[in-house]
């Protein structure tokens, strides 16, 4: 009999000043991150869809780099994250993606900003779906993409968590 070493999604819980988040990852970094208050079936079917074959495991050691990085972020006390991510999306999707990550702490930009951005202009709501794929909340910055006119727009985690985070910016 032959062992092999399996690659695994691994996930824990973040509990921490009320917030509530569902975080996976895989041996390269950080690929999940979840919605405010959500039950553990929505990271369940996001692990289902997009890494079938892989051994789900609670491992909170093995997570708590990233746990202790949203953790801080969420009490106020970071603003970038340097934790590893592992972030699977086809290459427009990585590209905008990247873009979310340059938009600086505390401030918010429009869809058609980020299309802008990516050097695809007429393509704003292909942005708003790549962003809406988006599968590290918080971490990969959707929640500082509004409307147009600066209205808060959709938000995988819902427009409660979108204006607890853009707050939480603005106090810091």
């Amino acid at each position: 009999m032959r062992l092999t070493n399996r690659a695994a999604l691994y996930w824990t819980r973040l509990c921490v000043d009320n917030w509530n988040i569902y975080l996976a990852a895989t041996d390269k970094g950080l690929c999940y991150v979840g919605s405010h208050d959500k039950s553990f079936d929505e990271l369940s079917a996001w692990a289902n869809q997009r890494y079938p074959r892989y051994p789900f495991i609670e491992n909170r050691e093995k997570l708590q780099r990233y746990v202790e990085e949203l953790a801080r972020y969420l009490q106020g006390g970071l603003q970038s994250f340097s934790a590893p991510i592992d972030v699977k999306g086809t290459s427009f999707q990585q590209s905008v993606w990247k873009a979310l990550c340059e938009i600086p702490y505390g401030q918010t930009c429009t869809y058609s900003d980020i299309a802008l951005r990516i050097h695809k202009p007429a393509a704003v709501r292909a942005v708003g779906a790549a962003i809406g794929a988006n599968p590290l909340l918080i971490v990969v910055p959707c929640h500082r993409v509004t409307g147009k006119n600066g209205a808060l727009t959709g938000y995988r985690g819902g427009l409660d968590m979108k204006a607890r985070l853009l707050k939480l910016e603005s106090e810091f």
